[in-house]
């Protein structure tokens, strides 16, 4: 009896653990969306560091994440056990956020010429240059600032994956948020801190004495800079997919105009079947763009009333 009760439980943890596999997955997959944009605004945040600095300030913003996904996932959980009814309306802000921030960064692309990021990126490196600029203080506010950041798009991910997870029982909902939570912090800052070394790795090499060494040496200094451009693009793009899904997938009118979209796509000769799987994807990032246009829109109005009445108040 003992023993057939101890199988019985083996049973229930495998299949548990089957369970809390399949899961981990749907929501990695759904928080990939986040992670190139992740990487790639990460990276971008300790541009400027001296190069024997960048390594301790990714592994400070790396434990400022942990500490952010220490207060996301409990509160996550609490919010799925006491207010259940709050993780849709939450998935949506999250999905908001993410189409909104998507659009801000086409908007500045094209409202911003390259002349005017040139002569900020010459500012700052002309101020990081001046000896007087404490280095620590420049440093300490790039780490707060990657936090901030992270906080946000940790936000993000702990969001779409308690929508995976929500209807699940407690103790699978631990096991994929912490799993998530981990998994995304130790790629993202073991990606991060890759990319950032690259260039520094590409040097070390293409100053070797090895003509083969040299040549990867430049082939890597050639694609760290198109290896960030890319990342941002990927983010971006994966953004308006994940973001315009989440709210999509949130609006039944949307989702089901979508569905027959896909199955009026499908019934195409030859390439019936490639656009049956293309097409929700592609109407979803159209759907993020619309939607991101919108909320800037409204954030932007919004911020000028404010500034307004801020102005009158103080007159």
């Amino acid at each position: 009896m003992a023993g057939a009760n101890l199988l019985a439980l083996l049973d229930d943890i495998a299949s548990v653990l089957d369970d809390v596999s399949v899961m981990t997955k749907v929501a990695a997959k759904k928080t990939a969306g986040v992670l190139g944009d992740d990487l790639a605004l990460n990276a971008q945040q300790v541009s400027g560091v001296k190069a024997e600095r960048e390594l301790p300030v990714v592994w400070a913003v790396a434990k400022g994440s942990l500490l952010n996904k220490a207060i996301l996932v409990p509160a996550a959980l609490l919010i799925s056990a006491f207010a259940p009814w709050a993780v849709t309306p939450l998935l949506m802000l999250g999905g908001a956020f993410l189409c909104y921030e998507g659009f801000e960064k086409l908007a500045h692309k094209f409202l911003h010429s390259k002349e005017e990021d040139s002569s900020q990126h010459a500012q700052r490196v002309e101020a990081l240059a001046d000896p007087s600029v404490d280095i620590q203080a420049f440093e300490k506010d790039k780490i707060k600032g990657a936090i901030r950041t992270d906080f946000i798009l940790s936000a993000e991910i702990i969001a779409i994956t308690l929508g995976v997870v929500a209807a699940q029982p407690f103790i699978q909902q631990v096991t994929v948020l912490s799993g998530i939570a981990l998994v995304m912090t130790v790629g993202v800052y073991g990606l991060v801190a890759g990319i950032v070394k690259l260039d520094d790795a590409g040097l070390y090499l293409s100053q070797r004495g090895n003509a083969a060494a040299q040549q990867i040496g430049r082939g890597i200094l050639w694609l760290a800079p198109w290896l960030m451009k890319a990342l941002s693009v990927i983010g971006t793009a994966a953004m308006f997919m994940v973001g315009g899904g989440i709210l999509t997938h949130g609006i039944p009118v949307v989702h089901e105009a979508i569905h027959h979209a896909a199955l009026a796509a499908a019934t195409l000769p030859a390439i019936g079947g490639v656009l049956a799987v293309i097409t929700p994807t592609l109407l979803d990032a159209l759907f993020g763009v619309a939607a991101g246009a919108v909320v800037l829109a409204v954030v932007g109005a919004t911020s000028k009333l404010w500034r307004s009445l801020r102005g009158g108040a103080a007159g």
